[in-house]
């Protein structure tokens, strides 16, 4: 039987089978005589309403295994990994104090990396956020990346130059601390929160590509726009984050009217794989991570269920 102390996290880019990998592993801890829990670290699956795009699984789906850190925030709510952190440490010592496994699921990494590993993060400064916001609307993100990638060099290349939320935090925290390494980056020696095992899902470049450019399609003939079309009495439209979500930044824009079908599904297709990319970079770094072939059988049967030395 699995030892409920260990904490399992199963990472790897978007499209690669995490979420049917972690309930094949739950079903093997269960016929094994114990219990195990998910807990998302996917930013965007903490929305409520945001499901197709994300690729959620829905309560049917999660075969009667409890499922955490999904569905928690509203789509006007701005994800914070710092806040993230808390819940989801909450969550996992909940399980484990119940005899549960946890396995800690998804793509994002600094949200997985925030729970592995032991992380500060810094507070916020309103006069300073303030003047870069406006140094924003005078400058463009293009200018603002700018700095920061002279700045701090190695956290661009982790930050998405379109996604200025993340550009102007990145920019608060060095000028808050004078210090780039403050910005909840991987340090190079990590220091893990509990005792953990990390499994990976990899896949040969070309093949993911194209696995990524039909699930976009998917997407589409799923139904995103009429999901994304009744999120917006909810207010997706005014959201910090829920609003620049690859593939729902694209369709609120076809609903607008200034992107067409072809565009909205081209644009999000070429945003979904930079992102894995800057995944598939992010978890590379790990370096006690064990990697297995995506969709392969068995998969959840190389997963050691008990710690190192046991």
């Amino acid at each position: 039987m699995a030892s409920g102390n260990l904490l399992i996290a199963i990472v790897g880019a978007t499209g690669t089978g995490k979420s049917q990998l972690s309930l094949e592993l739950a079903q093997r801890i269960h016929d094994q005589g114990g219990a195990a829990e998910i807990v998302n670290a996917d930013a965007m699956q903490l929305y409520r309403g945001m499901n197709i795009g994300t690729a959620k699984l829905s309560p049917a789906e999660r075969a009667g295994v409890p499922h955490h850190m999904f569905d928690v925030l509203d789509v006007t709510e701005e994800a914070s990994v710092a806040a993230y952190q808390t819940q989801a440490r909450a969550v996992i010592d909940d399980i484990i104090a119940r005899g549960a496994t946890p396995i800690l699921v998804g793509g994002s990494g600094l949200y997985v990396s925030s729970v592995l590993f032991e992380f500060e993060f810094p507070g916020h400064d309103d006069a300073i956020r303030e003047r870069l916001e406006q140094e924003l609307a005078e400058q463009g993100p293009g200018l603002m990346f700018a700095r920061l990638k002279k700045l701090a060099p190695e956290a661009a290349e982790r930050i998405d130059s379109q996604n200025a939320r993340r550009v102007l935090r990145a920019l608060e925290v060095i000028e808050m601390t004078g210090d780039s390494a403050a910005l909840g980056t991987l340090p190079e020696e990590p220091v893990y929160w509990r005792q953990s095992a990390i499994y990976g899902l990899t896949d040969a470049r070309d093949a993911l590509v194209e696995r990524l450019d039909r699930r976009v399609e998917q997407m589409w003939a799923d139904g995103l726009l009429d999901e994304v079309r009744g999120l917006i009495p909810a207010g997706i439209e005014n959201g910090v984050t829920a609003r620049r979500a690859i593939g729902y930044a694209q369709a609120l824009a076809q609903l607008a009217g200034t992107q067409t079908d072809a565009e909205a599904i081209a644009e999000t297709q070429a945003l979904t794989r930079r992102y894995a990319r800057r995944q598939v970079s992010w978890f590379k770094r790990y370096a006690d991570v064990t990697w297995l072939p995506v969709g392969e059988l068995g998969a959840a049967d190389a997963i050691n269920l008990r710690p190192a030395g046991h």
